[in-house]
């Protein structure tokens, strides 16, 4: 399923920056959407997500307060807003999606079947 990540960019320390990723047919309520960033030689790194059919929110433990994942069901697009930005917050941010993934692997990149090409944010003055 294509997946659609956009509205990376270059932020100041402190700064804040939306994510977008929409998704063609797909209708997100039924999938856990996630998101996940990388730095180049490092694994992909849990960031947020949506489990199947719920509304609740999950977060990687260095996100956790500043990040803040949200969707819209009628459009089908998933978004991240990253508040108080830090350099080590500077990485590509990919968005992936799964129809058969379980609460217990939500944080485990390999379980996703769908990705989007991934957008870099980087946190610099």
């Amino acid at each position: 399923v294509p997946l659609q990540a956009c509205w990376g960019g270059l932020v100041p320390p402190g700064g804040s920056l939306k994510l977008s990723c929409a998704a063609s047919g797909l209708a997100f309520r039924r999938y856990a959407v996630a998101w996940f960033r990388q730095v180049p030689g490092n694994e992909r790194e849990f960031v947020a997500a949506f489990p199947r059919g719920s509304d609740r929110e999950l977060y990687g433990d260095s996100v956790k307060g500043r990040f803040t994942i949200s969707r819209d069901n009628t459009i089908n697009t998933v978004y991240l807003q990253m508040n108080g930005l830090k350099p080590e917050d500077t990485a590509v941010y990919f968005c992936a999606a799964s129809d058969r993934i379980i609460l217990s692997s939500l944080r485990n990149w390999s379980m996703y079947n769908s990705w989007g090409l991934g957008t870099l944010v980087t946190v610099s003055s």
